[in-house]
């Protein structure tokens, strides 16, 4: 195939809020885009997006709406996905989802570039995104894997209101104004939209992220566990995840215990693993209270470690504070950057 110069890009779920931002870092990255083509749903169609000089009329999603795109970014429900991912790959696109539509499929390709890169190669059309408390673990993970071996990780996530959508961004900021002027929080959004009870978020913790499986865990700590097996190849690791939504806008935080397969290893020796990790900025001092915290990370492309301790109990134990903006690396830098090694490695679709 002879590499183009400039490629044709779709960005379908173009108004929400991870499509915005796909939009906005294809922009900064200056992405050698030919055509930029936004997509939408129907009731959103007809919005205008700035895009460099130019402003880009939002269209409504067809089958049609694919020809002679060569990549498509996906970021617009599970349901669109299904719909509109294979007929895109039927017209030639490369379809980057990042939705949880097709993450377990066998046959695609589930990507954290600073992981598993090389599985881009066996892409039939579609490439997924991971779930973005997944991608930042993997990427902590990953190096320290790597270098000692991992037999065990168990995670208990601190998430942000922007991972269930914009709405549950505006019900936090109305729940905290009715709780501060002493009135009933009124909730509608949270912890699920769909499901039975609805629980206010300001001021308060909530341990479910999604809906509940038959085994007792929500679908978001089946999605890391499942998730965290596939993209570091490793289906005898054992992962354990507790999921809980916290009254904050952005960045995802985790803690993180990992058990080591290397007897003997040292705090400094896994710092020093991590420091130079792509992708991984160490953030770890407690002498002088340095660690990353969501509003610190916020705004930026890149997963922060610290806390990195040794566990009292278990010798080959170690704790780890892992935190990133779950709307960046967490769906769409982690989306942009697939698009980016595809181009690289040469691997879109004759």
């Amino acid at each position: 195939m002879t590499m183009k110069l400039k490629y044709n890009i779709a960005v379908v779920g173009a108004t929400g809020a991870v499509g915005q931002k796909i939009v906005k870092i294809l922009e900064e990255r200056n992405f050698p885009i030919n055509n930029l083509k936004l997509l939408s749903s129907k009731r959103s169609a007809g919005t205008k997006i700035q895009f460099k000089d130019t402003e880009l009329v939002v269209e409504e999603a067809t089958n049609d709406s694919f020809h002679d795109i060569d990549i498509a970014l996906f970021s617009a429900g599970g349901s669109v996905s299904k719909r509109f991912a294979p007929e895109a790959v039927k017209r030639g696109a490369v379809v980057v989802d990042n939705t949880s539509a097709f993450r377990m499929d066998e046959e695609v390709p589930l990507v954290v570039p600073e992981v598993n890169e090389d599985d881009l190669k066996a892409h039939q059309g579609i490439i997924a995104n991971p779930n973005c408390s997944t991608i930042q673990m993997v990427a902590a993970l990953k190096p320290i894997q790597d270098a000692f071996g991992l037999s065990r990780v168990i995670v208990s996530t601190y998430q942000a209101v922007s991972g269930a959508g914009t709405q549950a961004v505006e019900e936090l900021k109305t729940q905290a104004q009715q709780i501060l002027a002493n009135e009933e929080p009124e909730a509608t959004i949270l912890p699920v939209k769909s499901g039975k009870n609805h629980y206010p978020i300001a001021f308060n913790a909530l341990p479910q992220i999604d809906l509940f499986q038959e085994n007792g865990y929500t679908f978001e700590e089946m999605k890391m566990i499942n998730e965290t097996k596939k993209i570091m190849h490793a289906p005898d690791l054992s992962v354990a995840a507790t999921c809980v939504r916290l009254p904050f806008f952005t960045s995802h935080a985790e803690s993180v215990y990992v058990e080591v397969e290397q007897k003997g290893l040292t705090t400094e020796e896994l710092w020093k693993v991590l420091e130079h990790a792509e992708g991984i900025i160490l953030q770890d001092d407690p002498a002088t209270q340095t660690y990353p915290t969501p509003l610190s990370a916020s705004g930026k492309n890149d997963v922060f470690v610290g806390r990195v301790r040794k566990d009292l109990d278990h010798e080959n134990g170690f704790h780890m504070w892992v935190v990133s903006d779950n709307l960046l690396k967490g769906a769409a830098w982690n989306t942009v950057q697939i698009a980016e090694r595809l181009i690289e490695k040469n691997l879109l679709l004759k």
